[in-house]
């Protein structure tokens, strides 16, 4: 998993609420196991029309949104069915970062395990990155992991929290697998025990 630690990229505003998986990925693209190729796919039925063709309105499809790496969301970010192909789809388009005041719960955990950092902020901070993301190509936000803070297109700084944990492992880079192979030495060494204590196992 790529590291997380400070991001400095275009935020696009989605002032929606209560947007669900299924709106982030439908459904008829869930038949992959690859994490790669879903970003085209990205809010499919609010991207392009029933042709295929882009629909221009939508905030991904302007110009100056086209390869935003924050997204600037309502309330209730992800909720809905539990795929995990939700985050790879953000992921694969290029977000790394989703702020909201509030996330479903396995969506927000699932973010984390895929190198995406969600910030849960309050609404009147929500509100003024929100308004910081309607500058378009001028909407420059900075989320620094570290010191848990967001700098806006205005120099004005926001903090917010994140689990000690999984700031650790975005910072490097460590998802289940990366965090199972540092005790790798351990479990060899276990294994080898067991295997002269059980040799019939």
């Amino acid at each position: 998993m790529e590291k997380f630690t400070k991001l400095t990229g275009v935020a696009a505003p989605m002032p929606l609420i209560n947007i669900d998986t299924d709106m982030i990925i439908p459904k008829l693209f869930l038949k992959t196991i690859k994490r790669s190729g879903l970003g085209k796919n990205l809010f499919d039925e609010m991207r392009y029309d029933a042709e295929g063709n882009e629909i221009p309105d939508f905030v991904l499809n302007k110009p100056a949104y086209r390869n935003a790496q924050i997204l600037i969301a309502g309330d209730n970010f992800g909720c809905g069915s539990s795929r995990e192909h939700a985050p790879w789809a953000l992921l694969d388009f290029g977000i790394r970062v989703v702020i909201a005041t509030s996330f479903a719960d396995i969506f927000f955990n699932n973010c984390f395990k895929n190198g995406i950092l969600p910030i849960v902020l309050p609404q009147e901070d929500v509100d003024k990155l929100m308004d910081d993301a309607s500058r378009g190509s001028n909407a420059v936000v900075t989320v620094d992991l570290e010191n848990q803070v967001i700098q806006g297109p205005d120099g004005g700084e926001i903090s917010f929290e994140v689990d000690a944990f999984k700031k650790h492992c975005l910072l490097n880079g460590l998802d289940d697998i990366g965090l199972t192979l540092q005790k790798a030495a351990k479990i060899e060494t276990f294994e080898k025990d067991y295997g002269v204590k059980m040799p019939w196992v």
